[in-house]
């Protein structure tokens, strides 16, 4: 794809409670709206009229927090919306391929091919002591050899039905036609499943493949299967170095670079002006528990930072060894947190507020044609394809950013003025995937899985 064709990809990650550690605390925030399904369309719907490529939906498996299930409520969202993507988090440590692959095909045909699967192994120990499988939470290397053993009989379920499965001669009279669904046979390390998926291919092929992660399997899995990955890069040498690196491992698997989209996370903070948005961020930065803000920055360090000024530079001659007895969670986060601390010489206020606003990932602060520029050079310095939004404040920051970002993206003509498609894979100007089983199926002369070629459709 050449320079001057390279649209920017925008997806917004959903947390009613907003993205900032204070945010919640806001006078426009609603953070005990966190169950209400009229509070999720209304998002939905003002991200869909901002032209975005999708929903982000999280999940996890432990703690306390109320989180719906991404499955649930994103069906129900497919139902009010008709463009935007539905992304869902779903771990392959804690699942079995097949009714994963069923749940996403169902949410693809409901959803008319706007479904993705967020790709994760596994989030926190305290997952694998809510779930019995493995004895509790497998140690990396393991977590994705499982999952990639998990993507490839998936995406052989979804295979497992060829494009003409149905013959319809009237509509009393459905028909399902068996010679072109086949068992998968699947025997592998970790998983045995005969199949076929119970459920017709879906409309896009496969749903979106995501995958979220930076740590060096994290590439691997996504060079191999992702055709976006949701990564955690706070500076834009730091990020430029991510992007060839995994753009650079799609050749070994037969992939080109357009088939991978590179899309951070990004934490803005938007004013008319630069100092209207400095003073948001300062706004934000008073509703921060400070000393729980700086209990939490201190984990990386020898000492504890409460001791120091905000303005004084943070102490990297203090930074802890990693432990390399660690088995958990995201593991490539802290480096990346610490090398945006080298890079950028950032003092423990500053730190602060790029942990408040972004989790890890990258903040930015200033008027919409700032951010626009910055949204631009990550684009064009190859730093990203795009971004997962982290409104700060819901819906107030991304009602900000769709009525004054999008418009500058737009007169710069790198962000559509209207959806390209009708599926998600065609917003993101991705290919459909072919059905790499019925070449195999064709050519041995597969049987059909019964006798009679056609049976009533249940």
């Amino acid at each position: 794809m050449s320079e001057t064709e390279r649209k920017i990809r925008l997806n917004v990650f959903v947390r009613i409670a907003g993205h900032h550690a204070g945010g919640w605390k806001h006078p426009d925030a609603e953070p005990e709206r966190d169950l209400d399904i009229d509070k999720y369309v209304e998002l939905a719907q003002l991200a869909e009229r901002g032209l975005i490529d999708s929903l982000f939906m999280a999940d996890n498996y432990s703690g306390t927090g109320r989180r719906l299930e991404p499955f649930t409520l994103l069906s129900a969202l497919a139902a009010v919306t008709t463009h935007i993507g539905l992304i869902g988090t779903v771990s392959t440590t804690y699942n079995d391929p097949f009714h994963v692959a069923r749940k996403l095909a169902s949410l693809d045909h409901l959803s008319k091919g706007r479904a993705a699967w967020n790709i994760v192994t596994g989030h926190s120990p305290e997952d694998g002591n809510n779930i019995t499988r493995w004895g509790g939470y497998p140690e990396p290397s393991k977590r994705y050899e499982i999952g990639d053993e998990f993507v490839e009989v998936t995406k052989q379920l979804w295979d497992s039905w060829d494009e003409d499965d149905v013959t319809s001669s009237s509509a009393r009279n459905l028909q399902v036609n068996h010679t072109n669904i086949h068992e998968i046979d699947f025997k592998g390390t970790y998983f045995n499943v005969k199949g076929p998926l119970n459920i017709p291919r879906p409309p896009q092929g496969y749903p979106v493949l995501v995958q979220a992660g930076s740590s060096e399997a994290g590439k691997e899995l996504a060079a191999k299967h992702a055709e976006v990955i949701f990564t955690a890069q706070q500076t834009l040498g730091a990020a430029q170095e991510f992007y060839t690196d995994v753009k650079s491992r799609l050749a070994k698997y037969g992939r080109n670079p357009d088939q991978l989209l590179i899309m951070p996370g990004l934490g803005s903070i938007v004013g008319e002006t630069e100092a209207e948005a400095k003073d948001l961020e300062d706004d934000l930065f008073s509703l921060l528990n400070l000393e729980s803000s700086l209990k939490q920055a201190s984990r990386f360090f020898s000492v504890d930072l409460s001791e120091y000024a905000l303005d004084d530079r943070v102490p990297l001659d203090k930074v802890k060894p990693e432990d390399g007895s660690r088995n958990g969670g995201i593991t490539s986060r802290r480096e990346v947190v610490l090398d945006a601390v080298r890079r950028d010489n950032l003092t423990i206020r500053q730190f602060l507020n790029r942990s408040a606003g972004g989790h890890g990932h990258v903040t930015y602060r200033g008027s919409y044609l700032q951010v626009a520029d910055f949204i631009e050079t990550w684009l064009r310095e190859r730093g990203a394809d795009g971004f997962n939004l982290l409104p700060q404040v819901v819906p107030h920051s991304l009602e900000t950013f769709i009525n004054k970002v999008i418009p500058e993206l737009q007169n710069r003509g790198i962000f559509r003025t209207a959806y390209e498609g009708a599926t998600l894979r065609e917003n993101f100007g991705l290919t459909r995937p072919v059905n790499k089983n019925r070449e195999i199926w064709t050519a041995r002369h597969h049987p059909a899985v019964k006798d009679t070629a056609y049976e009533p459709a249940q």
